[in-house]
């Protein structure tokens, strides 16, 4: 098991720290940490700040994803999903979201935005080759096995 360390930044202590909103939830809950409304007309990004900043051990990364039910209804997902915090950052945590609906959508403070999935990272060693060795595919790449 891994331990990560919450920090809430100042004045976000009525914004809660990340948390699983099921037993068996892969990702814990983020909330917007917004002073004022933020309104995203269709089309439009914002950064969106959730009032933490966060240590996680090397082993992990954080992805930041959306949230299933914002996406369905209101077309409002994250760009640069998933996004990836790496264990040496502790600045606040944001989500990038857009509003690829029809309707502008308002952010309140609180709202839960996003999910943050946390990943096992592999320890790996890159080494240059002359030569790569042959598979069946080769270098097929998109759409290379019919639509």
């Amino acid at each position: 098991m891994f331990q990560v360390q919450f920090k809430r930044l100042g004045g976000n202590e009525d914004i809660a720290i990340p948390r699983k909103m099921s037993e068996w939830a892969a990702g814990f809950d983020l909330q917007a940490a917004v002073e004022e409304p933020v309104v995203l007309a269709p089309g439009e990004r914002k950064l969106i700040p959730t009032g933490f900043a966060m240590a996680m051990p090397g082993e992990l990364e954080a992805q930041i994803r959306p949230r299933s039910g914002l996406a369905l209804k209101h077309g409002i997902t994250c760009l640069n999903s998933p996004g990836t915090i790496d264990a040496d950052y502790r600045g606040e945590v944001k989500v990038l979201l857009v509003n690829l609906g029809q309707e502008p959508f308002t952010i309140t403070r609180g709202e839960r935005i996003a999910q943050m999935v946390f990943q096992q990272v592999p320890s790996v060693t890159i080494t240059e080759a002359e030569e790569l060795p042959e598979t069946i595919r080769g270098a097929g790449g998109f759409g290379h096995t019919g639509v």
